[in-house]
C-alpha cells in the first residue's frame, strides 16, 4: 500500500478519482479495510446531510473513492435481479467496514460486469465527465483489467469523430477529389502541387509530435541523431531512475491496447497509463495488492479450474449429523447438530469453480480424505494411509498444515423468505412469528473462489411449565435479584446451529449474512408444468356422469 500511494502521490492531474475494486465471488474479502488510512485519504461520506462532499489539502484537491463490485453475472442471472441485490450489498461491505463504516452513505457502490455489459456504459460516462486520473486499485485477481476494457472511453477525442469507417470513407473522398484537381491541371502545376502538399503534411507531422507528451516520443518518430538526442532528453521519466514509480503515458490513440487479462495473479506488474480525450485524463491500471492465495495449496494441474468464470446453478447437499462437506478434498465443513435433535438437517447450497467437486461423507472419512491419515473416529484404522477413490487436489504439504479455520453461526433469520407459500399474502397468510420453527442461515466464504450457503431448520423451543420442585410463592420470586433472572434468561435462550471449518493454516474462509442466492439462482419450472389445466365445472361432471 505504500508504494501505491508514492504512486499516486506522482499523479500529474489535479483531479484525482480511486476506484477500489471488488470481487463478487468472495464479496467483501477482496476489501482493503485500510484504504482510507493507508493512502491519507478522507473518510467516507456520511449520512449527516451536512458532510462535505470535496475535500482539499495543501491547495489540491484530495482523491475521492467508489466502490466497483466486478463479476456481477456470477450473482444472478438478470441485470434487474443483481439492482435488487444493492441494499444487501451495502449492508455487507457497511459490516465490512467496521466501526468507520457503521453511519456511511455507500451511494459510491455499483454492481458491474465487464462480460456482460452491465453498468458499464454509466462508469464509462463518469469517467469521461470526471477527467483527471482515474485509479484502479484492489487486490490480485478482482478483475481489475477486464473492467478496464470495458469502462475505458474509446474513440473520443477533441478532434471529432474518430471512428475508423468514418476516417476511411473521408480519406477516400479526399483522394479522389485530389485525383480529378490533378488530371484537370498540367504535369508541371501537378507536381508543384504534390510537393507543397508532401511539405505541409510533413510540418504538420513534426508539430503535431512536438506538442505530445515526451513520454509518447520514441527514436521511430524522427529522423537521424536529432531523435535519439530528443528522446534522451525527456524530463517525465527515467528507466534508469528507481525514484519514479509512475511510467510514462502511453501514446494517446482512439483505440489504444488494453491491458493483458489473466486468471494467474500478477499479470499488470506495472501502471499502466491510458490517456483519452486529448488530455482530458487518463485511466491508471495499478498492480494488484497481494492477499493470501487458496492456489498455494493446490496442486498445479488444478490451478486453471479455479476460478469461478460462469454463474452456478448450485446443487443442494443434506449434511445430517456426524456428517461433512468436503470441497475438493482441501476444505472440510463439519456441522454441530447433535444438540439440535437428530431429526436436524443441514442444507448447503456450494458456488464454486469446477476445482472444488463436494462430496458429503461421515465425518470419520472425511478426515482421512482431507489429510491423508486415519483420525482416531476411525477407530480400528487409525494411523493408516487413506486409500480410497475420493480425489483431493490439496498438496501434500497442505495435509499436513490442516487446522481450523473457526467454528460460525447461522445466526441469520431467513424463515419468511424460506417457509414458501405459509406466510405468503395469497395464501397460508401466517406470520413467522406464529409458525413452530426457524430457519437459520450464513454464507461461508472462501477467498477468490466463491462462496457456500448453509441454511438449517430449528423448532422453536417449546414453553416450560413450573413444577412442584421450583418456588412458586410471591416472597421466594421477590427475594431472586434481576442478574439471576437474566443468567436464567441467558441460558434459556437459544443456541443457534454452527458449522467448524477446516482449511490449510486455518486461512482463506469467512463468514457473512446470507444472500439467498440459492433461491435466486434456482431453475425455473417447465413450462408443461406450469400449464395447469383448469377444474371442470360440477355440471360438466354431472353430464358426463349421466
Amino acid at each position: 500500500m505504500q508504494s501505491i500511494q508514492s504512486i499516486i502521490e506522482e499523479s500529474p492531474h489535479k483531479h484525482n478519482h480511486i476506484y477500489h475494486v471488488l470481487d463478487a465471488a468472495d464479496f467483501p474479502m477482496s476489501l482493503i479495510p485500510n484504504l482510507q488510512a493507508a493512502l491519507q485519504l478522507p473518510h467516507l461520506r456520511t449520512q449527516n446531510r451536512r458532510s462535505k462532499t470535496v475535500l482539499y489539502a495543501r491547495s489540491r484537491r484530495v482523491a475521492e473513492v467508489s466502490f466497483l463490485i466486478t463479476r456481477s453475472d456470477l450473482l444472478a442471472p438478470k441485470k434487474e435481479q443483481v439492482d435488487t441485490l444493492m441494499p444487501y450489498l451495502q449492508s455487507v461491505l457497511r459490516d465490512a467496514l467496521g466501526r468507520s463504516g457503521r453511519d456511511v452513505r455507500l451511494g459510491n457502490v455499483r454492481c458491474v460486469s465487464a462480460k456482460r455489459g452491465w453498468w458499464t456504459k454509466q462508469v464509462k460516462e463518469e469517467i469521461w465527465g470526471r477527467g483527471g486520473a482515474g485509479w484502479m486499485v484492489g487486490k490480485v485477481n478482482v478483475g481489475k483489467s477486464a473492467l478496464v476494457e470495458a469502462v475505458f472511453p474509446k474513440g473520443r477525442g477533441e478532434q471529432g469523430d474518430v471512428n475508423p469507417d468514418r476516417s476511411r470513407q473521408r480519406a477516400g473522398a479526399k483522394a479522389e477529389e485530389e485525383a480529378l484537381v490533378l488530371n484537370t491541371m498540367g504535369a508541371d502545376s501537378a507536381g508543384e502541387l504534390a510537393e507543397s502538399a508532401a511539405e505541409a503534411e510533413t510540418e504538420s507531422t513534426l508539430s503535431q509530435s512536438a506538442q505530445q507528451d515526451a513520454g509518447s516520443i520514441t527514436p521511430s518518430d524522427l529522423d537521424g541523431a536529432t531523435a535519439y538526442e530528443q528522446y534522451d532528453q525527456t524530463p517525465d521519466f527515467d528507466i534508469n531512475n528507481n525514484d519514479s514509480l509512475l511510467p510514462p503515458a502511453l501514446p494517446e490513440t482512439p483505440y489504444p491496447h488494453m491491458p493483458l487479462v489473466s486468471a494467474l495473479p500478477g499479470t499488470t506488474s506495472a501502471p499502466i497509463r491510458l490517456p483519452f480525450g486529448s488530455g482530458k485524463g487518463e485511466l491508471i491500471d495499478l498492480p494488484g495488492v497481494d492477499r493470501s492465495a487458496l492456489s498455494t495449496h493446490i496442486l498445479p494441474s488444478n490451478h486453471k479450474e479455479m476460478i469461478l468464470k460462469s454463474r452456478i446453478t448450485p446443487e443442494q447437499f443434506v449434511l445430517r449429523a456426524g456428517q461433512s462437506l468436503l470441497l475438493g478434498g482441501v476444505i472440510r465443513l463439519t456441522p454441530s447438530l447433535e444438540t439440535l435433535g437428530r431429526e436436524v438437517v443441514m442444507l448447503a447450497y456450494p458456488f464454486l469453480p469446477p476445482a472444488f467437486a463436494p462430496h458429503v461423507t461421515g465425518t470419520h472419512k472425511a478426515i482421512a480424505i482431507q489429510i491423508g491419515v486415519h483420525s482416531s473416529l476411525s477407530l480400528d484404522r487409525q494411523g493408516q494411509v487413506y486409500e480410497g477413490n475420493v480425489p483431493s487436489i490439496a498438496t501434500p504439504e497442505a495435509k499436513e498444515t490442516v487446522k481450523s479455520a473457526g467454528t460460525f453461526e447461522l445466526k441469520w433469520d431467513v424463515t419468511k423468505r424460506r417457509s414458501g407459500p405459509l406466510t405468503d399474502r395469497v395464501a397460508g397468510k401466517r406470520k413467522t412469528v406464529d409458525l413452530p420453527f426457524v430457519v437459520y442461515s450464513a454464507d461461508v466464504l472462501l477467498e477468490s473462489v466463491g462462496w457456500i450457503e448453509l441454511v438449517c431448520q430449528v423448532r422453536k423451543r417449546q414453553p416450560t411449565f413450573p413444577t412442584d420442585e421450583d418456588e412458586r410463592d410471591a416472597l421466594s420470586i421477590l427475594q431472586r435479584s434481576g442478574k439471576e433472572d437474566k443468567a436464567k434468561t441467558d441460558e434459556e435462550e437459544f443456541v443457534f446451529p454452527t458449522v467448524e471449518v477446516f482449511s490449510p493454516d486455518g486461512k482463506f474462509v469467512g463468514v457473512r449474512r446470507p444472500m439467498g442466492a440459492a433461491m435466486l439462482n434456482e431453475k425455473p419450472d417447465p413450462m408443461h408444468a406450469r400449464r395447469v389445466r383448469p377444474r371442470r365445472s360440477i355440471g360438466m361432471r354431472k353430464r358426463n356422469a349421466a
